[in-house]
């Protein structure tokens, strides 16, 4: 069971990093080098904190020289208005994310390691930085030879594997946009991304491997791009391994061929040139297309890679992710850091969920990034990797997706490792990296994120845009970050920008989380706060409910809806169950509600449990609750949400008969 989630309770504390490590970490050398070059004594992260939102010019601009980022024309300034939307990030200034991604350095060298790619059939390779660069060149002359300009956009359909990654470099090199989807995609979730930004080439595999099975996308492929009028070429990787082809595609290994040997370049562009386009989850319209810059993302994962995960040449980062996901975005700026990154493409519960505590072992893992789900997956299987795996390598799991319970915490500190940094962060497509997170010099407490990121300003809002401590409130961003969206695709006017994220507090970012900022200094989030509960007037955050529901052996996933206002009647609160096989709800119920009663509040108990299936997610695994509760409230479907932005659309059937009963 989870721990109590009073407030006022403090909780315990998992984590402590020793003196050693703590002086061996880049965050502290990049304290010393403030003291030496800046002449600020900065004694503990949480006034490196204080600093780095109080002093953006100073900050930023420090972190830039710290990291050496090779500015090909040097900026006026590092920002010339503090406003939100509109900060301008470093005027005059012209850089390559490639280029830092593939520079040459200590550890990165021609024949150092930059990455380690398996799949899950057994298949993989090694690639050295040297060859990493040559296949790069390579494509960069085939993406050249097919039309790509500075500015043109090339789409991948595509896995985890290195392919995509030397595209992208390759498309970045020249400045082109990048943007890519998962090949376990529908063709209609493709093609409402795609179709919006109009690119010059795609890049595809003909099939994917998932799960012990192979899946052909070729139809896919030919029905897609009849949708991309202004389609240059389509380069296609035969990631199968069956020699399969497509008319008028170029093949990857013939492109490959055909440049062996080109130069490796880089096209100096302004710092906030448009560098990929990332999509909102689309589930009640067309995803918006979320634009960042070259400079601000090279930045940001520089700080989050390089000090809060603290990796640098000689380091193994792995997360486990999709090209669907932010999240391989931000695997990638690992080799920022000149990390070895490892690429893993394939279901992480095939054979079983021990397949990637295997890898983490085979490849010496020294940061394994996965989400909250797996890890509450291989609690209820009762894994013990720190038992039956060498993991001397791992320093550090992270935890995104979901808030990680409190049972989370404890089963990576007993069956992983007590000295084992948990690091739960929290962020969003929006920005492409975490708010909140975990730094190599501050501890872990359970059931907390550690701190506020460096650079983030974030803190919890009242209804009246009053800062709250250590009471729940809205996640806001009250000063600007260099990795906010340069624009939105197909918004001219920026108005769309404006009201996802500044319509409620003017000039002050806000996110859409319910968060809780703690007297330590640690960060507790309660869920989307347009999904929150309101029972007899106290809000209460779903992430609450998921912490107990879920901590449940018995219970594999959940949905919880507040039905106030659905109907004539006052609503009911609503728990949706997924029950593990063989069990009944009679055999969990009293206990259901008695966990929920004792470890929040009689308010937290519902009205109803009722068993489902399948709980509805969407294609990166996100619970839909204010969608299902839309549908609860009588709206057709169609709606209330896009079925291709879904991972199981099937799942919304019970939904759908169920609020017969709540719109009369």
């Amino acid at each position: 069971m989870t721990s109590n989630t009073n407030p006022d309770s403090t909780p315990e504390l998992l984590w402590q990093p020793s003196p050693e490590r703590v002086a061996a970490s880049r965050m502290v050398r990049f304290r010393d080098w403030l003291r030496t070059h800046r002449d600020l004594d900065l004694p503990d992260y949480h006034a490196l904190w204080r600093w780095s939102v109080s002093d953006l010019e100073g900050f930023w601009g420090a972190l830039a020289e710290f990291f050496d980022v090779d500015f090909h024309d040097r900026p006026r300034r590092v920002l010339t208005e503090e406003a939100m939307p509109g900060a301008e990030w470093f005027p005059g200034a012209t850089l390559n994310y490639a280029e830092h991604a593939l520079r040459d350095g200590p550890g990165r060298g021609d024949a150092d390691p930059a990455v380690v790619f398996a799949r899950e059939d057994g298949a993989g390779e090694e690639i050295t930085f040297g060859e990493l660069r040559s296949r790069v060149a390579a494509v960069r002359a085939g993406l050249i030879e097919l039309g790509v300009q500075r500015g043109d956009r090339v789409a991948a359909l595509a896995p985890n594997s290195p392919e995509t990654l030397v595209a992208f470099l390759a498309a970045a090199s020249l400045g082109a946009t990048w943007s890519s989807c998962s090949p376990d995609f529908g063709l209609r979730a493709i093609a409402d991304r795609f179709v919006q930004i109009e690119p010059k080439v795609l890049v595809t595999v003909d099939g994917y491997l998932y799960g012990g099975r192979s899946f052909d996308v070729r139809s896919t492929v030919e029905e897609l791009r009849g949708q991309l009028p202004d389609l240059g070429g389509t380069v296609l990787i035969d990631y199968l391994g069956h020699g399969a082809s497509l008319p008028g595609t170029v093949g990857w290994d013939e492109l490959l061929g055909r440049h062996r040997g080109a130069e490796l370049a880089f096209d100096a562009v302004d710092f906030d040139h448009p560098l990929w386009v990332l999509y909102s989850s689309g589930t009640t319209g067309l995803p918006k297309g979320i634009v960042h810059g070259h400079g601000g993302m090279a930045l940001e994962h520089l700080k989050a890679v390089g000090l809060h995960c603290d990796l640098g040449p000689g380091d193994r980062f792995f997360w486990f992710t999709t090209t669907g996901w932010m999240m391989w975005n931000f695997l990638v700026g690992g080799l920022l850091a000149g990390a070895t990154v490892v690429l893993y493409d394939g279901s992480p519960a095939h054979p079983s969920l021990a397949s990637l505590w295997e890898l983490v072992e085979r490849y010496r893992v020294n940061y394994f990034g996965t989400s909250a789900p797996f890890i509450q997956g291989c609690l209820k299987q009762g894994l013990r990797p720190g038992d039956d795996y060498d993991l001397s390598a791992l320093r550090a799991i992270g935890s995104t997706g979901a808030p990680l319970s409190s049972d989370g915490f404890d089963w990576i500190a007993d069956a992983v490792g007590s000295d084992v940094q948990i690091a739960s962060v929290s962020g969003g497509t929006d920005l492409c990296t975490a708010f909140v997170g975990a730094s190599p010099d501050v501890p872990v407490w359970k059931g907390e994120i550690s701190c506020r990121m460096l650079g983030a300003a974030v803190a919890a809002y009242d209804e009246q845009g009053n800062e709250l401590r250590e009471e729940v409130g809205e996640l806001v961003v009250t000063r600007p970050m260099p990795t906010m969206p340069v624009f939105f695709w197909n918004d001219p006017d920026g108005s769309r920008l404006a009201d996802a994220y500044f319509d409620t507090f003017p000039g002050i970012w806000r996110h859409g989380d319910w968060v809780r900022i703690t007297e330590r200094d640690t960060v507790v989030i309660y869920g989307r706060s347009d999904s929150t509960l309101n029972r007899g007037g106290i809000r209460m955050g779903t992430a609450e409910f998921y912490r107990v529901v879920e901590g449940f052996d018995a219970v594999t996933d959940s949905l919880v809806i507040d039905t106030s206002g659905t109907g004539e009647t006052d609503g009911e609160l609503l728990c949706f169950l997924v029950l593990a096989e063989g069990t009944e709800l009679e055999q969990v119920e009293p206990e259901l509600k008695a966990q929920l009663r004792s470890q929040l509040s009689p308010r937290h108990v519902p009205n109803r449990f009722i068993v489902v299936g399948e709980v509805p997610h969407t294609l990166n695994g996100k619970k839909l609750e204010v969608p299902v509760k839309k549908i609860l409230a009588g709206t057709a479907p169609e709606r209330a949400v896009s079925r291709d932005a879904l991972q199981n659309p099937e799942s919304l059937e019970p939904f759908v008969q169920l609020s017969a009963g709540f719109s009369g």
